[in-house]
C-alpha cells in the first residue's frame, strides 16, 4: 500500500491544536525534530539524517503502524497557522505489556501548554474512540518536565524498569 492511499486525516482536534497523520511533506519537520538535541537526549538518536530517511521513517514508523495497529504517533500542528510543532500519539512497544503514550515537541514550543493540551485530547481519543482502559508512559529519569506533565495528566509512577541493558526508564500508568 502506498503512502497516498492513507489520507492525511485529522485524528482529533483540541482548542488550539490539530493532530493528524504524518505524510511525506512533513519530512523536513520530522528530520528537524528527531535531530534536536533534547529529542536525542530524552528519547533516542534514531539515526535519521536525510529527508529521504525521514520519509521512510514516516511511512514505516507511522503510516504503516497506523494501518496495522489502528493508532500511531501523530503530527501536532497549531490551528492558527498550521505550523507543525511536535508529535503526540500511541505506541505499542514489544517490551511493554500495554500501549504507551509518546510525545516530542520542538523546543521553541515548550512551556506553552501544547503538550498538556494534545495529551488531554489523546486521553479522550484513547478512551472514547479506541476504547482503551489504561495507558502506560515511559520517561528517562532525568526528564523532569515529562515526569511533571505525566503527573499533571494523572499518570501514576509505578516503578523504574530496564527496557534494554543499561536503559532504565520510569514507568507510569493511568486508568482511563
Amino acid at each position: 500500500m502506498t503512502q497516498h492511499e492513507i489520507p492525511t486525516e485529522t485524528i482529533f482536534e483540541t482548542q488550539r491544536l490539530r493532530l493528524r497523520m504524518l505524510n511525506a511533506e512533513d519530512a523536513r519537520f520530522y528530520l528537524r525534530l528527531v535531530n534536536d538535541p533534547s529529542f536525542i537526549d530524552n528519547i533516542r538518536d534514531k539515526g535519521i539524517r536525510t529527508i529521504a530517511e525521514a520519509e521512510i521513517a514516516i511511512q514505516t514508523g507511522h503510516r504503516d503502524v497506523q494501518l496495522r495497529m489502528g493508532f500511531s504517533l501523530y503530527l501536532v500542528e497549531r490551528k492558527v497557522d498550521q505550523r507543525a510543532i511536535g508529535l503526540c500519539g500511541l505506541v505499542k512497544r514489544d517490551d511493554l505489556s500495554g500501549i504507551d503514550i509518546g510525545y516530542a515537541y520542538l523546543p521553541e514550543f515548550g512551556r506553552q501548554g501544547f503538550a498538556y493540551e494534545a495529551n488531554q485530547g489523546l486521553l479522550h481519543y484513547a478512551k472514547n474512540t479506541l476504547h482503551l482502559q489504561e495507558l502506560l508512559a515511559i520517561v528517562s529519569p532525568h526528564n523532569l518536565a515529562s515526569c511533571q506533565l505525566l503527573e499533571k495528566l494523572e499518570f501514576q509512577f509505578q516503578k523504574n524498569i530496564e527496557l534494554k541493558v543499561g536503559d532504565v526508564v520510569k514507568l507510569f500508568q493511568r486508568k482511563l
